[in-house]
């Protein structure tokens, strides 16, 4: 199966457990991150059954509610909310958020902008590693794809049912066809219904890489919104793969923690090129490492995108090395001043397009629409001369902005190059020439 491995570096900030040593992202081993003995003694005597009794409490408490939303309903068409169903719906999202809170997961962190279903139909979830992931879904509500034998689990069956899931019947050879067809037909329907939020994996891995994607969520050839999943917690007990322990003893091990962390990072809208519409595996794969990089900022990976994404505004073929030491120019005359889409725009004298947002979004790390043009340059120096990287690190030291040319060719985070800086100074100056780092690399 082929993947994008992501660095264990990079995953140190999901504080998943000891990645290097694990031979596969569909296997786990608990030795590597069993809590104290002590603890799970402790916390399955005294918490663990309190939290199971909650959490029956409010599956019981919410079934009702969904039972009475779904009865009526056309399973073909979505007809408009009355006020007692959008009652229904608030009162089913708050029941499900104190499910999650009963288990452990006290807070959720929520990072970017969810984008609205008539503008968005389809969100592409990854890495997907446990049935934890669920929660993303109760708090929008969205549409998933399952097997049709969900639905005969008691009680959670009628809350899958709730949500007008796309079913998969396994016992019908035509299935993947109609299944594709009922998503495209949503996708198709300009926000009538619900977004229908996808794993594309089509397995729980470990984390320690996103594996191929499968083309579904992306044959219909409609804008997708990359949503990454994280588990930032000092001990991994929520991972469930096929080799590894099981549901039971995952459920267990994880409400006997004090406090479970999730984070879900909803990134920018990605909308496909004309190639990538004739073509759902580019698709997929594109999208694919664009989350890779969010998740892992791999070095081959940051490059990848920079490139695709550059050359899609044809920047890349035009760009020489005078014209670069232009730019660097204009870019340290205007030294921190950050530009917003419009500014930038002007700044190269392009007009407005998709791409060139792309492009913005791509390096607006603080998320507030606004980028430092030097980095763009060190970017477009980075990718332009693959095989020149001391002209790109002296390029950087001119701007000077050293720290994105470390993430492009080492995939060093800013952190790591406060630490880096440093290290290289036996006595601190408070900077670094280019004759002494150029000759440290």
């Amino acid at each position: 199966m082929a993947c994008v491995t992501c660095s264990t570096q990079a995953f140190r900030e999901c504080h998943t457990p000891n990645i290097a040593q694990l031979s596969s992202p569909l296997c786990l081993s608990l030795t590597h991150c069993l809590p104290p003995s002590l603890q799970i003694g402790l916390m399955s005597v005294t918490v663990f059954p309190v939290r199971v009794l909650l959490t029956a409490f409010v599956m019981l408490l919410a079934w009702p509610f969904a039972f009475a939303a779904s009865l009526g309903r056309s399973e073909g068409a979505v007809e408009p909310q009355s006020c007692w169903r959008r009652l229904v719906d608030v009162c089913l999202r708050v029941l499900m958020r104190s499910l999650w809170f009963c288990t452990g997961f006290h807070w959720v962190r929520v990072k970017g902008t969810p984008a609205p279903p008539s503008q968005v139909p389809i969100l592409t979830m990854a890495p997907h590693s446990t049935y934890f992931d669920a929660i993303p879904v109760t708090m929008t509500m969205s549409s998933i794809v399952t097997k049709l034998e969900s639905m005969s689990i008691p009680v959670w069956g009628t809350l899958i049912s709730y949500i007008r899931p796309v079913l998969v019947f396994r016992t019908d050879q035509d299935s993947r066809r109609k299944t594709v067809e009922e998503i495209k037909r949503r996708a198709h329907s300009s926000g009538q219904w619900p977004q229908i939020m996808i794993f594309p994996e089509g397995t729980c891995t470990n984390r320690s890489g996103v594996i191929r994607f499968k083309p579904g969520a992306f044959i219909p050839g409609l804008p997708v919104q990359p949503v990454v999943l994280r588990y930032p917690n000092k001990l991994d007990t929520v991972t469930w793969t096929w080799q590894g322990p099981g549901a039971a003893k995952i459920f267990w091990l994880t409400l006997c923690q004090l406090h479970n962390s999730i984070e879900i990072e909803y990134l920018p809208v990605y909308t496909p090129s004309e190639e990538e519409k004739s073509d759902p595996a580019l698709f997929a794969n594109n999208v694919r490492q664009v989350m890779c990089f969010i998740c892992s900022g791999n070095p081959a990976t940051v490059l990848r995108v920079w490139s695709k994404v550059l050359c899609g505004c044809r920047l890349r073929a035009k760009t020489t090395d005078p014209e670069l030491a232009q730019q660097a120019s204009r870019a340290r005359k205007l030294w921190e001043d950050r530009l917003g889409l419009d500014d930038f725009a002007l700044h190269l004298g392009l007009p407005h397009s998709d791409t060139l947002s792309k492009i913005h979004k791509l390096f607006d790390k603080r998320g507030d629409g606004k980028i430092d043009v030097r980095q763009y340059v060190i970017a477009l120096s980075a990718v332009c001369r693959l095989s020149r990287p001391m002209a790109t690190l002296k390029l950087a030291f001119e701007v000077p902005v050293l720290s994105t040319v470390l993430e492009a060719m080492l995939g060093v985070s800013d952190q790591d190059f406060s630490e880096l800086l440093k290290a290289a100074q036996p006595e601190p100056t408070g900077k670094i020439t280019y004759g002494r780092g150029g000759r440290g690399v």
